[in-house]
Formats: C-alpha cells, structure tokens, sequence
C-alpha cells in the first residue's frame, strides 16, 4: 500500500454535517440557485385588492408575464445589500440585544440570579429544569409571536451552561421552545387570525385540535433535547455566554436584584407594547436599547463605558447578523424576477387531486415550501389562502383543517429555512452556526412532522 493510501485509510471519515459549507457560503449557494431558477419559472402574478386595510390575492386571477427583464449574473451581488437593508430590522435588533445581554452579563445580575436558582432547585434534575424551560419558551411562542422573543435566546443559553449543558442545549430550548410555540399556536394573530378572517371562520376557533398538537410537541421537544441535544459533540465559541463560577459560590446582592428588577419591567412593558400598541422589531430594539442605558448606569457605568460594553456585545453577533442579511437577499431576487406567485400557483395546484384524507398532509407540505419563498406568516396566508380556501372546498376538507395545514407547514418550516430572519437572529444570540442547528435540529423536525400529520388525520376523522 502506497503511503498515499495509507493517508487515506487512516484518515477519519467526516459525517455529512462535519462536511456542511460555512453558513454564508452555503446561503450564497442557495441564492445562486435562485437567481438560475429565474430562468426556469417563468414570471407572472396575482391580482389584489384590499380589504379591511389588508392587501389579498384575488382567486383565480393568476396570469403570465412576458414584460420582465431577465436578470443579469451582477444582481447576485447587488442582491446582497439590497438584501441587508431590507433585513436591517434583523440585524439592529441583534446588535442591541447582544450589546444588552453582554452589559447584562458583565454586572453579574443574570448569571447571579440563574446560578442562585439552579442551585436551589438542583443540578441533578437538569432534565425537569430543560422541560420546564422549554415549556416557558413554547408559551412565549404561543401567546407573544416569533420575532418578538429574539432578545431572551441568551438566558436559555446561560440556564444551560448553569446545568452543564452547551450552547446549543440553550438555543435548541429557546429557539425550538419558541419556535414550536409560534408555529402551533391556538392564539396567533400572524397567522390563524389573519388566515380564519380570509376564510370567514371565528377568530381563533378550533383551538382544541392546536392546543393537542403544541403541547404534545414541546414534550417531544423536551424528551428530545434531553435525550440527544445533551449528548451531542458541540464546540463551544470563544465568546459563549456561561457560568464563571460554581454554583454554590452565587449569591443576588441588592443590586442585582435591582438590575433584574429593571429587566424584567422592561420585558413586561415590552409586552404590553405589542399587545396593546402593535409593537414589532423596531419597538422591542428600542426598548433593549433604553433597558442597556439604565441598567449600565444603575451599575455605575459613564456613558462611555455603556457603549464599550454595547460595541462588544454587537461584535460578538456580527458573523450571524450578516448571514441574516445574506438571506434576505434570496427574497430580494425572487421578487425582482417576478417568480413568487407562479411558484405559489404551481405548488397550489398540486392539491387538487389528491384524495381528502391526504389533502391536509399535502397542503402543509406545500405551505413548507412556499415558506422558502414568502418567510413571513402574515404575508404567506395573505397570498395564498385566497387560493388555498376555495381548493379546500373543492377536495372536500375543512377550512379549518386547510387553515391548520397552513400553520404546520409555514410554522415548523420557520425552524429550519434559511430565509427566516427570526430564527437566524435567534441563532446568532446563541452563538450556533446554521450548520450546527441543522445538525440538531432536522431530525427532530423529521418526528414532529409525523406528530403533526397525524394530528391533521386526527382533525379530517374528527371533523374539524
């Protein structure tokens, strides 16, 4: 054997997600396949008009282009910051967030108070403390939305390191807790309530067979973070947010108490922003960027000192922040090709000829994959339950199960599609790679699929 060989023989073999591109480059990849896509899908569009404030898509009113430019090869690249600023939103709230968590964790107040309440209910029963941390993210999901709890990834982050867990013990219980949470929920107002007013059904009605679904669902979540995510090989980031000390050694001083006192009074009136005044990312950055000004001078920061500590906390996210944008630049050329609503017309199309035990499954699978190409829940059942209702009549199925399936497929696949800019800023508070959440992520996202399909079943036998 030649020494050549011999290298070869003894050279580890790599798992398929050891061999995975860095976040950015395999992002970049998908936008090009997009841009070659543009020269696939011919570009056409709906009709809309707008009711009650909201822009609809009018049925059946789809038609073909032939006034659309082709793209050159240089929108790739002009795609990209155009693509940055339409994700700005994203990115700033990452910066504020991170800048606050790392003045957060510089005064002491939040690993002193973690550290305090681990040691009291128990390292040894670090598995009740994951069941119970993911069941409060998953209700933080169901009854506040998505994107509104990108700020509070960092302190799953610091519970895990507490129970010596990684990084990616926290996220996986933070992002999956929330994002399960959102895409289940039987109260959410982005999707149910926006897609039960197109179909004329009673806001937030059957709420019965969702509420089954999101709590069998964070249980799996839990059983699975505790029996796998726990044991998985995890390379922690030089900047990780954990425990400094053990935890007998932590003890709340009257300003910590303080601090945490200010925090969680801007997280409560955080949440009466949202539900009482429609406050979205830019509202809840702002309230992290006036929570970091108080808390830093509260623990006798000078104005100086407060942006040092805001500055290193942003840098510590840029890398994650900048895939945000990257993303949102596939958005930007499927809506400069005019390919979005063809895709949706095609993929609705597909479910008219399968039978109706079966529609509900193949309608979330569909909704899955225009989630790719329209990442906003909002928006998505803005373009296509126009179209989706008058099928589900059609096929024989309930609207409200049509209205489930939309929320299973435009829900979980938030938890995985690289367009997503909720879930990439939540990954970058954590300090997990896109690569190594899929890692963790996709075979969990496999079982819960399944979870849901049945419930879908459950729903068509059940008449729902």
């Amino acid at each position: 054997m030649t020494e050549h060989n011999t290298a070869a023989a003894t050279r580890p073999h790599k798992k398929w997600y050891q061999t995975v591109p860095d976040p950015m480059v395999l992002i970049f990849m998908i936008l090009v396949a997009t841009y070659l896509l543009t020269f696939i899908i011919p570009p056409g569009e709906f009709e809309r008009t707008t009711e009650d404030g909201q822009t609809v898509v009018i049925a059946d009113s789809f038609r073909y282009l032939n006034d659309v430019a082709a793209m050159s090869p240089f929108n790739i690249f002009v795609a990209i910051p155009e693509g940055l600023i339409s994700a700005s939103q994203y990115l700033f709230i990452v910066f504020i967030a991170g800048g606050l968590f790392h003045i957060l964790q510089k005064t002491g107040a939040l690993e002193n108070a973690i550290g305090v309440a681990v040691h009291r209910v128990g390292i040894e029963r670090r598995n009740m403390i994951i069941t119970v941390g993911t069941f409060i993210y998953g209700f933080f999901g169901v009854a506040v939305g998505f994107e509104n709890n990108i700020a509070l990834v960092p302190i799953a982050v610091l519970i895990a390191s507490a129970i010596g867990c990684s990084s990616l013990v926290g996220t996986t219980m933070a992002v999956g807790g929330i994002g399960i949470g959102f895409a289940l929920s039987p109260i959410n107002p982005y999707t149910v309530g926006v897609a039960q007013g197109i179909a004329e059904l009673p806001t937030f009605s059957g709420a019965w067979l969702r509420t089954l679904m999101v709590v069998s669902s964070l249980a799996l979540l839990s059983l699975y973070i505790c029996k796998r995510v726990v044991k998985m090989d995890f390379e922690e980031p030089d900047n990780a947010e954990a425990l400094s000390k053990p935890l007998s050694e932590y003890r709340l001083t009257k300003r910590n108490i303080l601090t945490i006192g200010v925090f969680v009074a801007g997280l409560i009136g955080m949440l009466i922003g949202v539900f009482t005044r429609g406050w979205y990312i830019n509202e809840i950055a702002a309230t992290f960027l006036l929570l970091a000004i108080i808390i830093g001078a509260l623990n006798g920061l000078s104005a100086n000192g407060i942006v040092k500590q805001m500055m290193e906390g942003a840098a510590g996210v840029t890398a994650g922040a900048l895939v945000i944008g990257v993303a949102a630049s596939i958005q930007v050329i499927l809506e400069q090709a005019v390919i979005i609503d063809t895709i949706v017309n095609s993929l609705s199309a597909l479910i008219d000829n399968i039978p109706p035990l079966f529609s509900a499954i193949g309608a979330s699978v569909v909704q899955g994959v225009i989630n790719l190409f329209v990442p906003s829940g909002s928006g998505q059942a803005l373009v296509t339950m126009p179209i989706l209702i008058p099928v589900a009549d059609l096929v024989g199925m309930s609207r409200q199960l049509m209205i489930t399936a939309f929320q299973v497929g435009d829900g979980l696949t938030n938890l995985i599609v690289p367009t997503s800019g909720g879930t990439l800023a939540m990954l970058a508070l954590g300090r997990v790679s896109y690569a190594q959440w899929l890692k963790a992520i996709l075979p969990f996202m496999v079982v819960v699929y399944l979870l849901a399909w049945v419930g879908l079943i459950i729903g068509h036998y059940a008449g729902y």
